[in-house]
């Protein structure tokens, strides 16, 4: 029997990582003490110019960095903490899916930036990684932001996904109409995995559509009551902390939505 397709989305700050990824080192080589101020400024000149706050953190970085370079950005990767057992977790659960006649493809789609998660050891891993990224100009330093993905936008990469138009520029493609049996992988074939509320607008789609949401949190008070409001509001359907190896209940869920997927796959093979 042919194998069934499945795709695994994530979040990249407070998913995969326990916070921000510029407040590793990047924010402290701007000047501050505390990434707190950076993010209060980030806000405060989002909010007297009516700017997006992802476009106005991208454009405080370049201008507190006096341009930020592409190697820069890619070598800051190197530095970024990831949640316990994330470093094995994607071959333990392709391996899984596998024995399950299921081929996991999995995906970033983050408000962070690409050349960051590009620099990660897990990079490898992803088939596609959607992410905020800048131009470069001859002299190698930003110059321009080329790709924004704030909570709203991160929900286009889901039809992109479900399609099979991974190209960002390929938008002809997309708004083309398919038919269901040439979509790429079913919606209900899909896992998205968020840590809060940026992340509903993709589990409200997701969910729509009859796929799985996951909401992991970190063990504070505040993290589990987002994760427990996200569940008990149906935003999501299942909460777990952000613990990711082996026998955890993140690795429990997984493997019960892989074997649903693939239980449906047979069942539908003998209709």
């Amino acid at each position: 029997m042919k194998k069934t397709k499945m795709a695994i989305m994530y979040d990249f700050d407070k998913t995969l990582s326990p916070k921000d990824m510029q407040e590793f080192r990047m924010i402290e080589s701007f000047g501050y003490d505390d990434p707190k101020k950076f993010w209060e400024e980030v806000s405060e000149l989002a909010d007297r110019n009516k700017m997006d706050r992802i476009l106005t953190y991208l454009l405080l970085m370049n201008e507190k960095a006096k341009g930020l370079t592409e190697n820069y950005l890619s070598n800051e990767g190197a530095y970024i903490k990831l949640f316990k057992g994330v470093d094995t977790w994607f071959d333990r659960i392709n391996s899984y899916a596998l024995n399950h006649n299921v081929e996991v493809e999995h995906y970033i789609i983050s408000s962070g930036i690409y050349e960051v998660i590009k620099g990660t050891s897990i990079a490898k891993h992803f088939k596609k990684i959607y992410a905020c990224a800048y131009y470069y100009g001859d002299d190698k330093k930003a110059k321009w932001v080329s790709r924004v993905v704030n909570y709203t936008t991160k929900t286009q990469y889901i039809f992109r996904i479900h399609k099979g138009i991974l190209d960002e520029c390929n938008d002809v493609d997309l708004n083309k109409w398919t038919s269901e049996k040439n979509k790429y992988i079913r919606y209900d074939n899909m896992v998205y995995i968020g840590d809060g509320l940026t992340d509903v607008p993709c589990m409200k789609i997701i969910n729509q559509y009859q796929g799985y949401t996951i909401a992991v949190y970190q063990d504070n008070e505040k993290s589990k009551a987002i994760a427990r409001e996200l569940v008990l509001k149906k935003r999501c359907k299942f909460k777990a902390l952000a613990d990711y190896s082996i026998a955890s209940e993140l690795e429990n869920i997984l493997e019960a939505i892989i074997n649903d997927i693939s239980a449906r796959a047979k069942l539908k093979a003998l209709m």
